[in-house]
């Protein structure tokens, strides 16, 4: 059964100018926009269902940047009296209300998002309430899972956090050492899950919190490495990442301190141990 808001398969009814009808059932007949290809009419077309600018439902089959009910990064396009204008990846834009804005947003930014079906008029909005929308269940996540996270906030203890797309969480500022803005969408380790069933969070794995904690296990992976690794300041992010759950700025950190004590050297594309 076709509902607003949810991807289904629907029967062809018949082409007009306009496209081609789909037998929604109890929403009726609904168009499916001319330049959307349909193979073989004899099969159930697979369609993501929203209203239009008539408020008339109508078909589609692309998929929404973020669907309702979930958490997303989206770009407002414009702005009138009702709200903002977001770009969700369909041809109607997504509506960000004023009554669910809890910034000003500007034509141009990406901002934080809930997309769901509002109960009274039956159309697709979005809401910054983020905090209104988190799951009321318990995460279920051991210390040192990876997770991934959006930033949508900044308090005085750190960095406010969806974790994925169901919970809230907090990146204590301490514990981070490079520079983090909103609407970044990152991926984080779970330090432990709260009483109140929020999600404490590291950009690092456990045990390489602290850069004199890095210094240990670069020494200790040399020598295990006997002495050499092909790892330095020029490798990228992405790499120091996978190999050692750190930042390019941590790691940096935590060579330099080792090559002024001497006890490293850069050398043939990585560092050597020379302690």
């Amino acid at each position: 059964m076709a509902k607003i808001g949810e991807r289904t398969k629907l029967p062809y009814l018949r082409e007009v100018s306009a496209g081609s009808f789909l037998d929604g059932g109890e929403l009726g007949e609904i168009l499916l926009p001319k330049g959307e290809r349909i193979n073989d009419e004899r099969e159930l077309v697979d369609v993501f269902i929203y209203r239009d600018s008539e408020d008339l439902p109508i078909a589609t089959q692309k998929s929404p940047k973020t669907s309702p009910g979930n958490f997303g990064v989206l770009r407002v396009l414009a702005s009138n009296n009702t709200g903002v204008f977001l770009d969700w990846g369909l041809s109607k834009d997504l509506l960000l209300p004023y009554s669910e804005q809890r910034s000003s947003p500007k034509v141009g930014q990406s901002i934080v998002v809930y997309v769901y079906l509002d109960p009274k008029s039956e159309r697709l909005v979005a809401s910054q309430r983020i905090s209104q929308h988190f799951s009321s269940d318990t995460p279920e996540y051991s210390s040192g899972s990876k997770i991934d996270a959006i930033i949508f906030g900044k308090t005085d203890m750190g960095y406010k956090a969806i974790v994925d797309g169901k919970y809230s969480g907090l990146l204590f500022k301490n514990q981070v050492f490079e520079e983090l803005f909103y609407a970044d969408e990152i991926k984080c380790y779970v330090t432990q899950v709260r009483n109140d069933r929020k999600v404490d969070l590291s950009l690092y794995a456990p045990g390489n919190l602290k850069i004199e904690n890095l210094e240990s296990r670069l020494e200790r992976e040399l020598n295990s490495r006997g002495g050499f690794w092909a790892i330095d300041d020029k490798s990228s992010p992405e790499t120091i990442n996978l190999e050692l759950g750190v930042s390019k700025k941590v790691f940096k950190k935590a060579t330099g301190a080792l090559f002024k004590k001497r006890k490293i050297a850069f050398k043939d594309g990585g560092i050597r141990w020379i302690g």
